[in-house]
């Protein structure tokens, strides 16, 4: 079977390249530059070049492009807080001691053990 495939695409390849050697004549299509023309073309682009002219620049032209320069408000330091206050609200809170409840009086020693649930085996 692989014969038969490898000599049908010889064959069929051999029909396409006779087939294009017989249609095609060799031609020089592209077109080379000559003297007339090159001179003809940079005397279109230097003209151009002499003709163009630069746009005047004004002071007003980046105005609506352009964004004012703020300085941002300087940030407000900590130090310059109300620390008195702080400090007499702090020395005025009640100590927090683990194993305590509130006033200094001990917490009962009761203490609530939750079991864990089993895990719940997938269904099949």
């Amino acid at each position: 079977m692989l014969t038969q495939t490898l000599r049908a695409s010889r064959s069929t390849i051999a029909r396409v390249a006779r087939q294009q050697a017989s249609g095609m004549v060799a031609k020089r299509t592209f077109i080379t530059p000559t003297a007339a023309r090159r001179d003809l073309i940079q005397d279109l682009y230097v003209r151009e070049l002499k003709a163009y002219k630069v746009p005047v620049v004004k002071a007003t032209d980046a105005e609506g492009q352009v964004q004012k320069f703020t300085a941002p408000a300087a940030p407000k330091s900590p130090e310059e807080a109300d620390i008195a206050n702080e400090l007499k609200s702090y020395e005025a809170s009640a100590v927090e001691i683990e194993g305590q409840a509130e006033g200094g009086a001990a917490a009962s020693q009761e203490f609530e053990w939750f079991e864990e649930e089993p895990e719940e085996e997938p269904h099949h």
